[in-house]
């Protein structure tokens, strides 16, 4: 793979857009696709009930399986999250996952940006990894009706992107639907809007603070294959390169940090060639 510098992120972020969403006759028809692709998992926060698609949302496919009746854990799911964790970790936040790209686009509006406190910062972005433990895993597994069958309870009190993705276009192509809406649509129309308004003003806001996958592919970025590499003889310590990260990286110093995306910023900023992206294999 070329070094992230020389290429455009927003072509990659718009062809996996396409790739994972497909059936195009589903927005037509607002039904949602049911072939076998929708056994496989996509890599990035992609609705199941997205109407075009093809595949399903890693996040959404773990909590079914947990929160089900006859299974307690898929190793096929967590395996195939791990995977993808070891091999890309957070790069699949910042080229593949359509939510993100959705905030990417965002906060390219023009606007008065906003650095949250450090000291508020900090903290709130523990967050998204109690909403991994509670909603995504526990919630389903030990909160269940009265058939022993766990609600997914992240998609269905949270998600913004199954809002945006599967929610909305569902509801505008079925009018049976719409007139069963109902004070949790509301809620989870609160969160979406929250969420876009944020983004427009503070970079990546559900990626920093709420996003469970962000969380668990987080710990990855430590040793995945896709990392970013400092070279300590050109380096000079000007700090350019973490003055242009809108993730808040400590790019000299921890440049496989758990909330770096691989966007490329860094990449792109520094004035001495000094920071490399791509496959190492090396201890």
């Amino acid at each position: 793979m070329k070094d992230i510098k020389k290429n455009n992120r927003t072509i990659v972020q718009t062809l996996a857009l396409i790739l994972g969403n497909m059936n195009f006759p589903g927005f037509i028809n607002g039904t949602i696709f049911k072939g076998k692709t929708k056994y496989i998992c996509v890599p990035g926060l992609n609705c199941y009930s997205c109407p075009g698609a093809i595949g399903s949302c890693p996040i959404g496919s773990l909590q079914a399986v947990i929160g089900s009746a006859k299974y307690k854990l898929s190793f096929y799911i967590l395996g195939l999250m791990s995977l993808f964790g070891v091999l890309f970790a957070r790069f699949i936040c910042g080229w593949l996952c359509p939510f993100g790209f959705v905030q990417d686009l965002l906060y390219k509006i023009k606007s008065k940006k906003i650095n949250i406190n450090k000291k508020i910062d900090k903290p709130l972005r523990y967050f998204k990894y109690l909403i991994l433990v509670t909603f995504v895993i526990l919630f389903p597994m030990l909160l269940r009706d009265v058939v022993n069958i766990g609600a997914p309870y992240f998609c269905k009190y949270i998600c913004p992107s199954g809002t945006l993705m599967g929610g909305v276009p569902l509801l505008a192509l079925n009018a049976p639907l719409r007139n069963s809406i109902g004070f949790l649509f509301s809620w989870k129309m609160f969160i979406l809007i929250l969420v876009i308004v944020s983004s427009i003003f503070v970079y990546r806001t559900f990626c920093k603070y709420l996003c469970p996958l962000g969380a668990f592919y987080g710990l990855f970025n430590k040793i995945s294959f896709y990392r970013l590499e400092i070279n300590e003889n050109k380096c000079t310590k000007c700090k350019v390169c973490e003055r242009s990260c809108h993730m808040n990286v400590p790019v000299m110093t921890k440049p496989n940090h758990s909330e770096c995306i691989r966007c490329g910023d860094c990449v792109k900023a520094c004035p001495h060639n000094a920071i490399k992206s791509g496959f190492s294999f090396k201890k």
